[in-house]
């Protein structure tokens, strides 16, 4: 599990995974009262446990609002 404090991007390049899957996401408060917004992955069905939690990431505001303007930057979304 990790909570991501900031995004940097970085130049380079990298590679396509060829496992695809479904992220999870769930939202809930933290001690604080800050929202806390978490992803999960499941093992591909080629994994020794198929379906069991893999990878967990969680981000507050401050480094969700970094990775928005990165998606916004990259993909051209509309605020």
């Amino acid at each position: 599990m990790a909570w991501i404090t900031s995004f940097e991007r970085k130049p380079g390049s990298g590679k396509l995974h060829l496992t695809q899957l479904v992220g999870h996401v769930k939202v809930f408060g933290s001690e604080t009262g800050t929202p806390i917004v978490q992803i999960d992955t499941l093992g591909s069905e080629d994994r020794a446990k198929p379906n069991k939690q893999s990878q967990t990431i969680q981000v507050g505001r401050e480094a969700a609002e970094q990775l928005f303007r990165i998606l916004k930057e990259t993909y051209g979304f509309e605020a």
